[in-house]
């Protein structure tokens, strides 16, 4: 039973007030997010950041994922409109893809370097002002276990 389990949960939000489960959100970090392309995709786009998003393939994170209206809410700001070409649930797919070309794509900061090492990809901006969060969801009310001390040492080590 996913309730009973003594394994943390990763997610991009803490567990919502409404939700009836004896469980615990604790913050691990908090990043601000950065735009990554396929390096021919981002030789190719003109002008500025963010400017030279205007039009550009873009790959949206899903409808669930925390920082997407924060995102959608930067371009408008920045009077910018890529070209929405695919909506992602998965970030890994996602980032697969932008490998490929297919589009840029936002994803944390704090986890760049790793990002443009294992897909390939390079950075084009920081969304400045809209943040990523992880939070550990675990039964317990104190991260004790030495496996999500660690975890959150790693998250603090990052951000």
């Amino acid at each position: 039973d996913v309730y009973k389990r003594q394994d943390p949960i990763i997610a991009d939000r803490p567990i919502p007030p409404t939700v009836s489960v004896r469980g615990h959100s604790t913050l691990l970090g908090e990043s601000t997010l950065t735009v990554f392309a396929a390096p021919a995709l981002a030789a190719s786009l003109a002008g500025d950041f963010p400017g030279k998003l205007d039009g550009a393939p873009f790959l949206l994170p899903g409808e669930d994922v925390a920082h997407r209206t924060g995102l959608l809410q930067w371009f408008e700001a920045q009077g910018v409109q890529p070209a929405v070409v695919a909506e992602f649930d998965d970030s890994a797919l996602m980032k697969a893809f932008a490998q490929g070309g297919a589009g840029a794509f936002a994803a944390p900061t704090m986890i760049a370097g790793y990002i443009c090492q294992q897909y390939g990809v390079r950075t084009l901006g920081e969304v400045a002002g809209v943040t990523s969060q992880v939070y550990a969801i675990t039964t317990e009310r104190r991260l004790s276990h030495p496996a999500m001390q660690a975890i959150r040492d790693a998250a603090v080590r990052m951000g």
